[in-house]
């Protein structure tokens, strides 16, 4: 047996399969001088045609057979592969020099990827690995080189790769594909949070995986732990098969949950939802027995296209969730464009801190049409289910007045026009910034409800960017700090009556849910492969029990001493 390796368990399960190598291909390029640089132009533009015909297919697939949340990476592929300001420069290196074009490709594609990778911006970095991906396909075709296509896949395999790009992620077949291992890559990754759609188990951030095992050994992933073992003995494939039983029989008696409620070991009811971003999120809601959607996360109707939604595509994807939920709450969050997420045909201009900048509700109401406009489909569909609208990024009640005003004007507008609008929907707003949670009693008098945003709570609270690694120790959902917070929050929500919930990574925590339920949390929303999960620990919980530790912990002093208490009485 060689020695393990260990890496980020970014999938949970077990599997036990040989290996098979997903290669990088040798595309190596040298600099050419061409006799005729039109023939030389010519010949790019096959490969782009190629390359998007590709596309094209691989985006219908992965929207057909995974979700269009997934599909619009490739939209975004497309879009570099139409973007002038890349492809123009590659076409004027051609001809002002009479280069060959894989080298002006080369060139000019590792200047822009320099520079994306030098921006602080999560989202701008993406965009480096956007053109990486798409110039590999490009260079495949110039130099005539195949690349291994995941999707031909047909035994059992454990996949070993440097990095899976998006497209390779999303051609492995789950049947033969019965695991996958990264040098790169956190949870964070595109190909992490892949394979967790897909439920296979997943290490990354190996580091030595690719210069380790070889094609057809044995090998052992364990993404519960992050653990790898190579070549394991029969004594350990016994165990690690004992393991996986012991899981997948688990994972069996959480599916048992799928219809109950979720209750506490004394009898508290608590709402288990979950997180989607587009319609086709639904199926896995329905499959995992959530009792809500606490999250929808509507811009993914934005991204990916060249123009914004229209009223009635709104409406359409509005009213699929809400007849899918068949009466179940849905909480629609309002777009939340800026920061991270932008939109190529949405032309705003460059900003220092675009996380701190004109982002999500401060951007809709600079923009009163384009809000006003998803605020009509919301309202037009909220006859067709339990419609709960919420604001993102809210910062003062003046934003809040302003969005919801906003909200009144356009329903009386319907009203009036005789479209028929439900009379019973929530208006709520998402608490991501700590000064909406210290006037968390302000607010309750105006809100229907709260829902904590934990990633950028947490992060902005701690004063750090949390996908910045030199800084990523500070994003702690347990300090005492933040756990204040959410105190805050719950407290001032129940003293209006109003109900709190949380929809951020930490609502499905397992060291999070019995704080939260002693805070006396109403809703937890979080990915739907969570809820059953969250469901049966829930089970186990006394929420009174959980409610009397609540002063120690919040007097402890760090994270880590919250977590070892929790893990004491749980």
């Amino acid at each position: 047996m060689t020695s393990p390796l260990s890496g980020i368990a970014a999938s949970t399960g077990i599997a036990i399969a040989k290996a098979f190598r997903l290669e990088n291909p040798e595309l190596t390029v040298e600099q050419q001088q061409v006799g005729n640089p039109a023939e030389e132009i010519a010949r790019f533009d096959a490969a782009v045609a190629q390359s998007a015909a590709e596309l094209e297919v691989i985006q219908q697939k992965t929207a057909q057979q995974i979700s269009d949340k997934e599909a619009a990476i490739f939209g975004a592929h497309l879009l570099v592969l139409s973007d002038p300001e890349l492809i123009g420069p590659i076409k004027e290196r051609i001809s002002a020099d009479s280069v060959n074009a894989e080298f002006a490709l080369q060139e000019t594609s590792d200047m822009f990827i320099t520079m994306f990778e030098a921006m602080d911006n999560e989202y701008m970095k993406e965009r480096a690995a956007d053109i990486k991906d798409v110039r590999k396909r490009l260079l495949s075709h110039l130099l005539g080189v195949k690349i291994q296509d995941p999707s031909m896949i047909d035994e059992e395999v454990i996949v070993i790769a440097e990095d899976l790009t998006p497209s390779d992620t999303v051609q492995l077949n789950a049947q033969f594909v019965k695991g996958f291992i990264t040098d790169i890559g956190g949870r964070t990754s595109h190909s992490a949070i892949l394979a967790r759609t897909l439920e296979i188990p997943a290490v990354v951030g190996a580091q030595n995986a690719m210069a380790t095992i070889r094609n057809g050994q044995t090998v052992i992933i364990d993404g519960l732990e992050g653990k790898i073992i190579i070549d394991p003995d029969s004594a350990t494939i016994q165990q690690f098969e004992q393991e996986k039983s012991a899981y997948d029989a688990q994972k069996a008696e959480w599916a048992k949950l799928k219809d109950e409620p979720t209750l506490s070991a004394d009898g508290q009811h608590v709402e288990l939802a979950a997180n989607i971003g587009t319609p086709k999120d639904l199926a896995g809601v329905l499959e995992h027995g959530a009792e809500g959607i606490g999250l929808y996360r509507t811009e993914f109707l934005y991204m990916g296209r060249d123009a914004f939604p229209t009223e009635d595509e709104q409406f359409d994807a509005y009213s699929k969730v809400l007849k899918g939920m068949n009466g179940k709450p849905t909480v629609v969050r309002t777009l939340d464009i800026g920061g991270d997420k932008e939109l190529t045909y949405l032309d705003l201009p460059k900003e220092l801190n675009p996380f701190l900048g004109l982002r999500a509700i401060r951007l809709c109401l600079e923009m009163p049409e384009l809000f006003r406009t998803q605020l009509r489909a919301l309202l037009r569909a909220s006859v067709h289910g339990n419609l709960k609208i919420m604001f993102p990024m809210i910062a003062t009640i003046e934003e809040f007045r302003q969005g919801k005003a906003m909200l009144a004007e356009e329903k009386a507008k319907l009203l009036e026009a005789g479209i028929a609008v439900s009379d019973s929907i929530e208006v709520g707003i998402m608490v991501e910034i700590p000064s909406t949670a210290v006037m968390a009693d302000v607010f309750a008098k105006e809100v229907d409800f709260f829902s904590i945003g934990t990633n950028d709570l947490i992060q902005y609270t701690m004063a750090a960017d949390r996908m910045n690694e030199r800084v990523s120790y500070l994003y702690q959902p347990f300090n005492p700090a933040i756990l204040r917070l959410v105190k805050m929050v719950i407290d001032a929500a129940h003293k209006e009556g109003k109900w709190a919930g949380m929809c951020g990574e930490m609502a499905g925590d397992d060291i999070a849910i019995p704080i939260l339920l002693g805070l006396g949390l109403d809703e937890f929303s979080m990915s739907a492969s969570s809820v059953l999960k969250a469901r049966a620990q829930i089970s186990r919980l006394s929420k009174q029990e959980m409610a009397s530790h609540t002063d120690r912990i919040l007097a402890l002093s760090s994270s880590q001493e919250v977590e070892a208490y929790v893990k004491g009485i749980s």
